[in-house]
């Protein structure tokens, strides 16, 4: 009885603490690593225990030279002293492709390196450190006054930009670029170091690494074990080099340790890495435009080019590797744009512009001052979307259907330049021969991955959608010809081109490299047919620029004037895939009335998923052995019934989006708990408007991803390298104790 009596008391004692302590809501917001100064106190109180220069300083090791720009979309961590990368499987997924076949099918076996010698190099795929940044603001807008018009203002500041970018790099190797911010209010010089030598060491297999595909893509909860492992090399100096029998694993300035303590609702949470876009400063007229046609004429067209890749996919193995990143790529942001549809009107974001732009309309109409710089903004957005919901459809379809539809038109169109030189009165002496090595050199790597037959069937289509879509002001001239001669026939059209044009094949194209001749290509069909979509798209261009120069003004002037209306909030710019820290907790949410989800999942949720027929929801016998058998090493957990649980994801309130994915997800320590790889389906708006109360960031257990590097595929040799804090017992046991009682 005695012991009972002590046990109630202390659960009691836990559970009075956990009511009493406020939940604080989750932080908006993506900040400059650099000026954390103006959020060190919130974060501390939310339990960070490190000092903003612990974060980021430019003359001692700090977290940021642990976080790398992964390629040129993703982020990753070092892991280990000898630069060893942590990403997601679906950033590495290209790489992982490249080196697959049919014979060695990585995608579907996994890929791990037990060694350093069996780490394969690929092509093409570097990693960027930050070095510094620096506000240069005054420097970029020197010589620019009240006076100065939008067209002067943009040559000015190129110009500023690139004498401060070569002043920056004159006496080193780094990269630099001058960044706008606020819509060209601030500008940040960045420095970079990039390694070019980048090495595939780890992958799970796509049924752990990307388990739930496009079904479970966006969603919670997720199950999903999205990480591949890298390694950095460098040349024996530590200076980057390209790939070399001879270079050595890089060693970091900083790499993160690796936390297995058990983590609860209410931690904090930070996330640091390379958010893409986002458009939290986007009007009314913007959310307008988004609803009505950018969205819906993606979704479409992306629709389509879906299904004819995956019914070509299923009936090869050889095109299912072929085309497996080309279709993860185009189904990720086909779902992203409903999700956001969805959101923008669930959530009223809209309405809530238009009050924002009312409001700021009656705050600049009591100051003659704002008044005569602020006055003309709304009106300035009116106009301008006015004539870019005009362009926006067929811009789109040019883009999505047509330059990104079928892959030999965007083949086709690298070509321009030779043809260009084949009609010139001169030619420098070796000119030619260079423009040739160069086009042949490509070949390979274009063509490896190119499945005739179905590059024809997505070009019908497309040209068909475009037909039937946009507007005849912005046909070109082909579809009186297709009209006149294959009788609107677009299937037929596309036999016709895919019979004559040498785009579309390597051998022809290196038949045509041996003797090339102007007329080859000006007759050429599939080079035409190019030729006269990118000239429509030119002359939309040029009948839009205005309007678009017109929106940057009114940007500018519109954040401009809501900082000065909101003195007493803090402003974040828009992310534009700079390094930024976002910080939260962990927790759950309810996504609508009645309907609660958990703040982690475990792999009894992969068994329940299991089927066998699908191929987004297989698992790996070796993966359910284990599961069965509990063995999951000191990995797992202990819950309320005394039985051994294997935590695979968690959800954190941060806000994130794409370039977001491999980040690390850090507790109040510097330590790395998890890797952020999705947002959540009812949240889909946040690129536009941040919803506290629903918007979540999915990641991955890190203690999930060493259970499958380790027990799973029996690589220990990279388990070895990395620093792992292990909890004590008897806090560990605690941990758990406040979790069950939650």
């Amino acid at each position: 009885m005695k012991k009972y009596l002590i046990l109630l008391v202390s659960l009691f004692v836990i559970l009075s603490s956990s009511i009493a302590k406020p939940i604080n809501p989750p932080d908006e917001g993506m900040w400059l690593p650099f000026l954390l100064t103006n959020n060190y106190e919130e974060m501390k109180a939310l339990g960070l225990k490190l000092t903003p220069e612990d974060i980021y300083n430019v003359n001692k090791s700090s977290l940021k030279d642990a976080i790398i720009i992964f390629g040129g979309g993703c982020t990753g961590e070092m892991v280990s002293p000898d630069g060893l990368i942590l990403t997601n499987h679906h950033c590495g997924f290209g790489q992982i492709q490249s080196h697959s076949t049919v014979e060695h099918d990585y995608l579907k076996n996994g890929f791990w390196a037990k060694s350093r010698d069996q780490e394969l190099p690929n092509e093409g795929l570097s990693v960027k450190f930050l070095i510094s940044i620096e506000d240069v603001t005054d420097d970029v807008l020197d010589g620019i006054d009240e006076g100065t018009t939008e067209y002067d203002r943009d040559s000015i500041i190129r110009k500023n930009s690139k004498e401060i970018e070569g002043e920056a790099n004159a006496d080193n190797h780094y990269l630099t670029e001058v960044k706008s911010f606020f819509a060209g209010n601030n500008y940040y010089l960045f420095l970079y170091e990039e390694f070019t030598d980048v090495r595939l060491v780890g992958a799970p297999p796509t049924s752990i690494g990307k388990f739930g595909a496009d079904t479970d893509n966006w969603m919670w909860p997720r199950h999903t074990g999205d990480f591949s492992m890298f390694r950095v090399y460098c040349a024996p100096d530590g200076n980057p080099a390209d790939y070399s029998e001879e270079n050595v694993p890089y060693h970091p300035k900083h790499f993160l340790p690796i936390s297995l303590k058990p983590k609860k609702k209410g931690d904090f949470s930070m996330i640091m890495g390379n958010p893409g876009t986002t458009e939290r400063y986007l009007t009314s007229y913007g959310i307008n435009l988004a609803l009505k046609h950018k969205n819906p004429s993606i979704v479409d067209i992306r629709t389509v080019k879906l299904e004819l890749m995956k019914e070509d996919m299923d009936a090869c193995e050889k095109v299912r590797i072929m085309y497996a990143t080309k279709y993860a790529h185009t189904a990720n942001y086909w779902k992203y744009f409903q999700g956001q549809s969805r959101g923008l009107k669930r959530l009223h974001v809209y309405d809530k512009k238009l009050a924002l732009e009312k409001d700021f309309q009656k705050w600049f109409s009591k100051s003659d001052k704002n008044i005569q710089k602020y006055g003309n903004v709304m009106s300035d957005y009116q106009e301008a979307y006015k004539v870019l919901s005009k362009y926006e459809v067929p811009s789109n379809y040019f883009f999505e259907a047509i330059y990104r539809g079928a892959e030999f038109i965007t083949l086709a169109n690298s070509y321009r330049g030779l043809y260009k030189l084949l009609t010139a009165d001169e030619v420098a002496e070796g000119r030619l021969e260079r423009y040739v090595n160069y086009y042949k050199s490509n070949l390979d790597k274009h063509f490896k991955d190119y499945n005739f037959e179905t590059d024809k069937k997505i070009f019908g289509a497309m040209m068909k959608m475009y037909f039937e879509n946009v507007d005849k002001e912005f046909h070109p001239e082909i579809y009186s010809y297709i009209m006149k001669k294959f009788d609107g026939n677009f299937d037929e059209y596309a036999e016709y081109v895919f019979d004559k044009s040498i785009f579309v094949s390597k051998e022809r194209i290196l038949e045509f490299l041996e003797n090339p001749k102007a007329k080859t290509i000006k007759k050429d069909p599939g080079f035409n047919v190019m030729k006269q979509f990118v000239d429509v798209y030119i002359s939309i261009l040029d009948k839009s620029k205005v309007a678009k120069v017109q929106k940057a003004k009114a940007d500018r002037l519109f954040i401009d004037g809501l900082m000065k209306m909101k003195k007493d909030k803090k402003f974040y710019p828009d992310a534009n895939f700079t390094m930024r820290v976002t910080y939260g907790t962990v927790q759950d949410y309810y996504p609508s009335d009645a309907v609660h989800y958990n703040y982690y999942t475990t792999m009894k949720g992969i068994i329940e998923k299991e089927d066998p027929t699908d191929d987004e929801f297989i698992v790996s016998p070796k993966l359910k052995e284990l599961y069965d058998n509990k063995d999951f090493g000191e990995y797992g957990v202990t819950d309320e019934a005394g039985n051994k649980v294997m935590k695979v994801c968690f959800l954190t309130d941060h806000d994130i989006t794409g370039g977001n994915s491999g980040s690390p997800v850090l507790d109040g320590e510097g330590n790395l708990t998890g890797i952020a790889f999705d947002g959540n389906w009812e949240a889909m708006s946040g690129d536009i408007a941040f919803e506290p109360e629903l918007q979540r960031t999915i990641n991955v257990d890190i203690r999930y991803v060493l259970f499958v590097i380790d027990k799973f595929a029996g690589a220990k040799n990279l388990i070895d390298e990395m620093k792992i804090i292990r909890p004590e017992k008897k806090k560990e046991e605690k941990k758990e104790l406040e979790e069950v009682v939650e």
